[in-house]
């Protein structure tokens, strides 16, 4: 389906350019974006990537992973039945999926990323996803996270009186958008269309990457599991060590998450561990205030915690990191041409005038079945670029004001969808699958729903 997507998007920029005397600004466009897609994504996400890989190789050879999957186990293997319990992707893809509930995105791609590749591994048909590989996107397309900041940060900046007042309803509908994704994705893998013929190779082959045998491969996957299984308890005074410095992040989640009951509590005690005055004017809403401390603990905890868990295993971190690491500059590399691919299209079709003509055609329809006009432009932009959706929430709440119907359901959207061709295009494009079956319907499944559930529970809420 991307096949006929990107060639539409194509082809339809230049003849909507064509007829609306922008062709030079389709061209400028496309030069741009393939600059943007290598100097400004692909580029930086390479030092991302490596920092982020490297710490879950430790956090694989320490035994975390393995750990996380068997304790959300029934859940994942409901959800990915073809992926076995103990596999290393099933704690990738819950290392993102929380990444992106708690709204990390710098941690959130790479780790997803990570989890497509352990996925791959398992792919008996290289090229085409998995019905694991389907699914896991749908999820992510469906943006589940607690905090739309970005759009708290939009409304907040232009001075509303109740800028988390989204949060309620952004947490309602993107919990809509991933039910919708998982029931979609579950259903349209039975269709005909998309079934795949049976496996003529075993299923447990790992897949070949440049450089790299299936044997190689393979044997490096189960070495990582047998050491995580064979490491040696943690001694006393590593528990010990383990624990301090959990009560110590405790005590920083509570300075951060309740600073006035904490400042009371230490005032007199421990003047010098109680959190400042000036801390207590936090957010108005005790939830935000604690989402918002394990946000910000978030990614710092795990840049300690798995290092230092591994060391008192006895992994040689160092080294460890190091090899994890190398796997970034190989996945940021392999996703270019996909980057340029899709950023191009979207660039050309915008530049060429395509979302303001589908706002103008579709504007009576979605009138007549209650959806605001002035939403269109935003939510045709959502599912192919960020910083364009971006951009027209911020000058909706400049017109609309920040306290309006518009500006808040605007602000539920944005944070209850995702830049679906985006996340294909990149996640896919790292494994080298060029055949995504339904994993595009069920992304914009999610996003439909996670849009029509915006308009209702914004109306409930504040109508």
């Amino acid at each position: 389906m991307l096949n006929y997507i990107w060639l539409g998007l194509m082809v339809l920029a230049v003849i909507i350019g064509g007829c609306t005397d922008n062709l030079k600004a389709v061209a400028d466009k496309s030069f741009e974006n393939a600059g943007d897609a290598v100097m400004k994504v692909a580029l930086p996400l390479v030092g991302i990537m490596a920092l982020w890989l490297g710490v879950m190789r430790l956090a694989e050879r320490a035994g975390l992973v393995a750990l996380l999957a068997r304790a959300l186990r029934p859940l994942m293997v409901w959800l990915f039945p073809d992926v076995p319990a103990d596999h290393p992707a099933m704690g990738s893809m819950l290392l993102n999926m929380a990444a992106s509930i708690l709204g990390l995105g710098n941690a959130a791609t790479p780790l997803g990323l990570r989890a497509m590749k352990d996925l791959e591994r398992l792919n008996p048909r290289p090229g085409t996803a998995t019905n694991a590989m389907c699914t896991y996107l749908a999820i992510n397309t469906s943006s589940i996270q607690l905090i739309p900041a970005t759009a708290i940060a939009i409304l907040a900046a232009n001075r509303a009186v109740n800028p988390t007042a989204i949060v309620g309803t952004s947490i309602m509908a993107t919990s809509c958008a991933a039910i919708a994704a998982v029931v979609a994705a579950k259903s349209l893998q039975r269709l005909p269309i998309y079934r795949l013929p049976p496996v003529t190779t075993p299923a447990s082959k790992a897949v070949v990457e440049p450089g790299d045998s299936q044997v190689a491969k393979g044997n490096n996957e189960k070495s990582i599991i047998k050491e995580a299984a064979t490491l040696q308890p943690l001694e006393w005074w590593g528990l010990a060590i383990m624990g301090a410095f959990g009560a110590f992040f405790l005590y920083l989640f509570f300075r951060l998450a309740f600073p006035e009951a904490l400042r009371q509590t230490l005032g007199s005690l421990l003047p010098a561990l109680a959190p400042p005055a000036a801390a207590t004017a936090a957010a108005s809403s005790t939830f935000v205030c604690i989402v918002d401390a394990v946000s910000k603990l978030a990614i710092p905890f795990m840049l300690s915690v798995f290092p230092l868990y591994a060391a008192l295993r006895r992994v040689k971190v160092y080294e460890e990191f190091v090899d994890g690491a190398k796997e970034g500059f190989d996945v940021a590399i392999r996703i270019v041409p996909y980057l340029v691919a899709i950023l191009v299209a979207m660039g050309m079709f915008r530049a060429a005038g395509g979302i303001d003509l589908l706002s103008n055609l579709l504007a009576p329809a979605m009138q007549a079945v209650g959806f605001p006009p002035p939403l269109l432009p935003m939510v045709l932009m959502r599912p192919l670029s960020g910083s364009g959706t971006l951009g027209l929430f911020a000058e909706l709440v400049k017109q609309y004001g920040p306290d309006s119907m518009i500006s808040r359901m605007g602000g539920t959207i944005f944070g209850s969808t995702e830049t679906t061709f985006y996340v294909l295009a990149v996640y896919f494009g790292s494994v080298g699958v060029k055949r995504t079956r339904y994993a595009l319907p069920a992304g914009l499944v999610a996003d439909i729903v996670g849009v029509i559930a915006s308009v209702i529970f914004c109306k409930l809420v504040f109508g």
